[in-house]
């Protein structure tokens, strides 16, 4: 099935935005001199957050972006609906604990309370059970890799969103960086990153980009990542 995915171009104007399945941009270009679309993702960790979570899908729903949420499961009961938005828009959704604790050193039991408790919470809300990992810091060791129980999804490009909440640095961190197969980290608990995000997608837009889940990019790159693999970028 064709990927949907947002193109903002110069003709637009007063905001008008399109959306173009992948292979139609392929066919078509992206504007003169461009001839394949440079793919790259958006993710998120440390959420839902009501407010700031609705807020960035609203953002992203009239982009026709799709991203991908990595959650904390303790923050799920009670935002159930915002987390079945994610998945009925076409958003990915991955797990990042229960409480957001260092998943290194664990034993089995305290592993599976952080992991399979907060997939278990997930499949009860969403009624599937595909989710991705991403372990808090990005830490991992033998134990992680082997009891994920999915891929495991880190990051290439950081731009500290949390540290201090200055938008137009994070923009430009982003920005200046972002290359074909690139993993972007943000985090939608803070309104600062909210319009960081929106703001990059604009400007990778206009720079030819094309957001992707991690799913998606996957599915483009030809690649499957095994349970317990450690995926930093997917470059062509």
């Amino acid at each position: 099935m064709a990927l949907l995915l947002a193109l903002t171009l110069p003709w637009a104007g007063l905001g008008m935005e399109r959306c173009f399945s992948l292979d139609t941009v392929r066919a078509d270009g992206l504007a003169e001199g461009v001839e394949e679309p440079k793919l790259i993702a958006l993710t998120f960790d440390d959420g839902p957050r009501r407010s700031t979570t609705t807020d960035l899908l609203d953002g992203l729903a009239r982009r026709g972006v799709h991203a991908t949420f990595f959650l904390i499961g303790e923050l799920v009961p009670g935002n159930e609906d915002v987390v079945q938005r994610m998945d009925r828009e076409g958003h990915q959704i991955g797990i990042h604990t229960y409480d957001h604790v260092k998943l290194t050193g664990l034993n089995a039991a305290d592993f599976s309370a952080q992991v399979d408790r907060t997939r278990n919470l997930l499949k009860e809300t969403l009624g599937h059970n595909d989710f991705i990992l991403r372990p808090p810091y990005g830490m991992t060791d033998n134990g992680v890799i082997k009891r994920a129980g999915s891929p495991i999804i880190l990051w290439s490009i950081d731009p500290e969103d949390w540290n201090d909440k200055n938008v137009d640095r994070i923009v430009e961190h982003v920005v200046s960086r972002a290359s074909d197969g690139d993993i972007i980290l943000l985090h939608d608990i803070y309104p600062t990153s909210v319009e960081a995000a929106l703001r990059i997608v604009d400007a990778l837009h206009e720079k030819g980009f094309l957001f992707l889940t991690i799913d998606e990019l996957c599915e483009e790159r030809k690649v499957t990542p095994s349970s317990g693999e450690i995926c930093r970028h997917f470059y062509p």
